[in-house]
């Protein structure tokens, strides 16, 4: 039987890897809902050239091109009626960023936005506000391969937000460079923990909000029940025994992939430290990122032409498309 969906897509371009989202509008008994049905990551590592030369290789822009051009073939075998495009801190860093979001334009008639932090945290923000609770204070912290972005959030509402060039891939190049206590880093560093303890104080925070796949997966490997928060103390221990463990045992053993092998424990440190900063014991980690956002704003955008019920309103007085159950079927 052909049960008709309208189909919206995402694709975010980050510094590890390119990540692409599609999913159909649900509407049933008063409510929206997205659901996946179609999920592809591919780790690009566009970072990992930008980061130490300043600009992304031919050999993985031929690659980056490929790669889009086959995502352009799967939305238009689903249908999608609309998508978007958003690139972070590898593209906007890189000299020759521009040049390629172009030469997709030209070739492939895809349009990338080239995002930055703010940008990047209202995405975010379309989909975390929504899972927080009344009179809370809460720290979100989103570690991606070249940056990090910290959220302060009281009531529901945003108060406060930072992006700082400290991501994954950036503190692994400068580790393993021995560049990573250089003055400019260790500045930048003290900065990022200035901020942190500064805002935690003034909004007084009292819960963690992490997002981005290193904490999604550091949290996969920790005792914590489904859905609960995960303890500092967890994220340490879980982190000390990855430290310890080869590359080939990470992979082998711990069983990851090798572009999450090498990024997860310098990431790990960004979300411990700023727990430690901001004086709180527990995370949640809710299995969102900024694709969920870029999907929340399409629907939102086109709710007009996706509303298959036309009594049910403006998009600001409909329930938010359903999260909850997404997690279980993201792994």
């Amino acid at each position: 039987m052909n049960y008709p969906l309208r189909k919206l897509a995402a694709i975010d371009i980050g510094s590890n890897a390119v990540r692409c989202q599609i999913s159909a509008v649900l509407y049933y008994e008063g409510r929206y809902r997205l659901k996946r049905v179609e999920y592809v990551r591919f780790p690009m590592r566009l970072g990992e050239d930008v980061f130490a030369s300043g600009e992304i290789s031919p050999a993985k822009e031929e690659k980056f091109v490929k790669f889009l051009h086959s995502l352009k073939l799967l939305m238009e075998v689903h249908e999608v009626c609309h998508y978007l495009i958003c690139a972070t801190s590898a593209m906007r860093s890189a000299a020759n960023g521009v040049a390629i979001a172009a030469r997709v334009q030209a070739e492939l008639g895809m349009e990338i936005k080239v995002i930055d932090g703010q940008d990047e945290a209202f995405y975010i923000n379309r989909v975390i506000e929504h899972l927080l609770e009344d009179n809370k204070h809460y720290l979100h912290i989103d570690v991606g391969g070249g940056s990090t972005e910290f959220n302060i959030y009281h009531d529901r509402r945003k108060v406060a937000a930072q992006s700082f060039e400290i991501g994954s891939i950036r503190r692994m190049q400068q580790e393993e460079s021995g560049n990573a206590n250089t003055d400019a880093q260790t500045e930048l560093w003290t900065r990022m923990e200035a901020w942190v303890r500064e805002h935690a104080r003034k909004h007084h925070v009292t819960r963690a909000i992490g997002t981005g796949g290193n904490i999604n997966k550091i949290y996969s490997l920790s005792p914590a029940a489904p859905n609960k928060p995960i303890t500092k103390r967890s994220i340490d221990s879980i982190l000390k025994r990855l430290s310890g463990l080869s590359m080939e045992e990470r992979v082998n053993v711990a069983m990851l992939n090798p572009d999450r092998a090498d990024v997860i424990v310098p990431a790990g440190h960004i979300y411990l430290s700023a727990m430690e900063w901001a004086g709180v014991n527990n995370m949640l980690v809710p299995d969102i990122g900024l694709k969920d956002g870029m999907l929340q704003s399409l629907f939102e955008d086109f709710f007009d032409e996706l509303n298959s019920n036309p009594a049910a309103g403006h998009p600001a007085h409909l329930p938010v498309p359903d999260m909850q159950n997404q997690p279980a079927e993201m792994e």
